[in-house]
């Protein structure tokens, strides 16, 4: 349920129904607006009784919320959530791209392609530092000598960073020089990760994972959130089909439901859902066509030599290519 105060509830009315809800052996979790004050009442094993806080002074409302989700429903939190990280705003009005190599290699792979990247438009720079890779023999990063380069990359061009945490062990150490913490596909729903993201100081980008539900994904979010942590941006990045023409399957149609059913932005990565060059750029077109937040593309300057995912990596010019095209889809669609 979520209990709505009136415009001009006083904190002390506020603090009355937290209360209220205290002593009825649910959990308080208030939602603070532009206007006005939400409450949410989590942990209630079944309908909760709106009587008794629809008669307590400044309560304007009080709304079911009928999704197992709750806090990243739109239900609970009508308004749509924009993340800020350094000078960069995610989410709604905002086309955020996202771009870098799948895994840091070198201090001079990094900055190279990093400048490439900047200059066609990117706004946030990624790159891997741990990988979880099919094969224990492939190249699995460089680790803590990732993370130092990819600090090097944020102070030499002001773009923030995001990386990938594998594991409870390492995440302390990614939180340290992470502006953004991913939890990747295979870890969507490794619940202690989720619950020790949900401590983080950090946004969080969740991908989805490669056989879940859109309801899996966003139960997976809910872990975050009920946690403490109200930053996680969500991450379509294909699903497992029958397919052999590309890597995975690109699901459009997750990007229109999320909007509708979570107040969470949404990113697309489509170069892993193509797991091929030359798909990237027509999936990004159609991404933003669809109205995601965002985009997160790899982009190496010699991908034939990159030791993980260089198929499926854009050339730098072709990236500028990407982020014109993809901009001028996102301005006619946002035309006054």
């Amino acid at each position: 349920m979520l209990i709505v105060m009136s415009k001009g509830a006083t904190p002390e009315q506020t603090q009355a129904v937290i209360t209220e809800i205290e002593k009825r052996g649910y959990t308080a979790r208030p939602i603070p607006g532009g206007e006005r004050v939400s409450i949410g009442v989590l942990y209630n094993q079944g309908p909760v009784d709106a009587s008794p806080f629809l008669g307590m002074s400044g309560v304007k409302d009080a709304i079911p919320i009928t999704r197992p989700y709750k806090l990243v429903s739109r239900e609970f939190k009508a308004e749509d959530t924009v993340i800020q990280v350094g000078p960069v705003s995610i989410g709604n009005g905002n086309l955020t791209l996202i771009a870098g190599p799948c895994a840091i290699e070198s201090k001079e792979q990094a900055l190279t392609i990093a400048a490439h990247v900047q200059k066609a438009g990117a706004h946030i720079f990624r790159g891997g530092a741990f990988k979880p890779r099919t094969s224990p023999y492939s190249f699995q990063g460089l680790g803590r000598e990732g993370l130092e380069i990819l600090r090097m990359v944020r102070e030499t061009t002001g773009m923030p960073v995001i990386t990938e945490v594998m594991d409870d062990e390492t995440f302390d150490l990614v939180e340290a020089y992470a502006d953004i913490i991913q939890i990747g596909t295979r870890n969507m729903q490794n619940f202690s990760l989720l619950r020790r993201a949900g401590k983080a100081s950090k946004p969080v980008m969740l991908k989805r994972g490669m056989a879940a539900t859109i309801e899996e994904w966003l139960m997976a979010a809910e872990y975050i959130l009920e946690g403490g942590n109200p930053s996680v941006i969500l991450c379509e990045r294909g699903v497992r089909t029958f397919v052999n023409h590309s890597r995975n399957t690109l699901d459009l149609s997750s990007i229109p439901v999320i909007r509708k059913e979570s107040h969470l932005p949404i990113i697309i990565d489509p170069s892993h859902a193509a797991g091929r060059r030359d798909q990237v750029i027509p999936l990004s077109r159609a991404a933003v066509a669809a109205e995601a937040h965002g985009l997160m593309v790899e982009v190496h300057h010699e991908p034939d030599k990159a030791l993980s995912d260089g198929t499926q990596s854009l050339y730098p010019d072709q990236f500028v290519t990407l982020c014109g095209q993809v901009r001028g889809i996102y301005d006619m669609l946002n035309k006054k």
